[in-house]
């Protein structure tokens, strides 16, 4: 192994554990703790997005961070249909406060509110199992890519915008998600087709980590902040999660989802 491929992996696996432990604890406790986690959560990678979208605009990062935190903390309280304008609030309100990025700022505000909507709601309708599925989804996606990527190598995903994503790393986090999906399958009469709905989750996730490089990219930045030592920023980190909820937020009006679960 080369040594250069590895570099990061300790601090990434410190940072990591630490992020692990502080997510589990919410996922755990649920209700106001988990609210108020993915509403901080949520109004810091607006923040980020802000900053790298426009790094000028230094009072509407911290405005926009918490009226996304604040729409997040309260929608989730409110019946859904009074909830969906609350989520796209932030998302009108950035626009005419950004010189540049005004569109990409919009959309993917709205992708972290709605995402966040979203991991709240599971939580809360279905209880800690289906959160902490869709949790090990995403991180066996993103461990499972990781490693698979820097052992195999081999053809690259998108290298014009993100470089080090492989297909080798892709397919590797189908399969870890596959497997996660069979694990689960027998929880509250789910059956075999938790596998293939786990497989298109872990798609989802790895469509949110390539559009963020993307959005990265164009940007002219390596990571969306340095808050997360070996991980950059909460975007960096959460990218592939606001993915997958907002999949699961849109899949479960095509499929019973969870399914087996009234």
């Amino acid at each position: 192994m080369s040594g250069s491929r590895w570099d990061d992996l300790a601090v990434r696996l410190g940072s990591g554990a630490a992020l692990v432990v502080l997510g589990l604890g919410a996922v755990w406790l649920g209700g106001l703790w988990f609210h108020a986690l993915i509403a901080a959560i949520c109004g810091v990678m607006v923040w980020e997005l802000v900053v790298m979208l426009d790094a000028g605009r230094q009072r509407s990062q911290y405005l926009l961070a918490g009226v996304t935190a604040a729409a997040a903390m309260i929608a989730i309280e409110l019946p859904p249909a009074f909830a969906l304008p609350l989520l796209l609030a932030p998302s009108m309100l950035g626009l005419g406060r950004m010189q540049t990025g005004g569109v990409t700022y919009a959309v993917f505000t709205a992708t972290i509110l709605m995402a966040g909507y979203g991991m709240m709601a599971l939580r809360d309708d279905f209880g800690l199992w289906w959160m902490l599925w869709l949790v090990l989804v995403v991180v066996v996606t993103d461990v499972g890519g990781y490693f698979a990527g820097r052992t195999f190598g081999g053809p690259k995903l998108w290298p014009r915008v993100s470089p080090k994503k492989t297909w080798s790393g892709a397919i590797a986090g189908w399969l870890g998600a596959a497997v996660v999906g069979l694990l689960f399958s027998g929880t509250d009469g789910a059956g075999l087709g938790l596998i293939g709905i786990s497989i298109a989750v872990s798609m989802a996730s790895q469509i949110g980590d390539i559009t963020e490089s993307a959005i990265k990219r164009r940007a002219g930045v390596k990571d969306s902040s340095n808050l997360l030592p070996g991980h950059g920023g909460l975007l960096d980190r959460f990218d592939g999660m606001l993915g997958a909820a907002l999949f699961i937020v849109i899949a479960g009006q095509i499929v019973n989802f969870p399914p087996g679960v009234s």
